[in-house]
């Protein structure tokens, strides 16, 4: 594993720290690290790109990777938050819809995968990816003005950044979630019919 695969993967360490982080008592500072925490693993998110595509360590493994600890990473802090009441109960369709919508898209790329096809991130899904990036960024803001500096900002700083940025960000995300999602399967879906027509060629070959 070179090091921007290295580097990619590092997002998923990064998140079980940042959930811990955020499940600390209010006034230790935990909510501040998770935010400082967060922003370095947002970093890792162009650092991989840049060093694969600076020292040549660009491969089909750390495309895949790259594309996937995003998921692991994004995916589980929308879940955190929804479960801590950071996120508002009625977004637990929008979480859904994004979760599924990940889980499909992987699916995707290991069907592709195994045609030897790598799918690539698509304009749209990259998009995607810095709303859902910039979202988080505003929650865990607002969470760490809430639970580390409460009484020390005045409150329509807490609620516009909350409010507009955190949870208007993420209605954005989530729908531009589904719309890239749906263009994957609008360009990519015939891979699973390939693929299901392949499995059942070889189920009738081997009776």
């Amino acid at each position: 594993m070179n090091l921007a695969n290295l580097l990619s993967f590092s997002r998923v360490p990064f998140l079980f720290v940042i959930v811990i982080l955020l499940h600390t008592r209010p006034q230790t500072m935990g909510a501040t690290l998770a935010f400082v925490l967060f922003i370095i693993a947002a970093l890792t998110d162009y650092l991989d790109g840049y060093v694969a595509r600076k020292y040549k360590m660009v491969t089909d493994l750390g495309k895949f990777m790259d594309a996937l600890t995003d998921k692991v990473l994004t995916i589980g802090l929308f879940v955190t938050f929804l479960s801590m009441g950071i996120l508002p109960a009625w977004t637990l369709l929008l979480v859904l819809f994004i979760l599924t919508r990940e889980f499909l898209i992987t699916g995707l790329r290991l069907v592709a995968v195994r045609e030897g096809i790598v799918l690539a991130a698509e304009k749209s899904g990259k998009i995607k990816t810095v709303f859902q990036m910039v979202s988080i960024i505003a929650l865990l803001l607002s969470n760490m003005m809430l639970m580390d500096f409460q009484g020390h900002l005045p409150e329509p700083y807490f609620s516009f950044v909350y409010e507009y940025l955190g949870i208007g960000m993420f209605t954005v995300s989530a729908a531009l979630t589904i719309y890239s999602g749906s263009l994957y399967m609008i360009k990519y879906g015939a891979l699973f019919v390939q693929a299901r027509t392949q499995e059942e060629e070889g189920d009738q070959d081997e009776a």
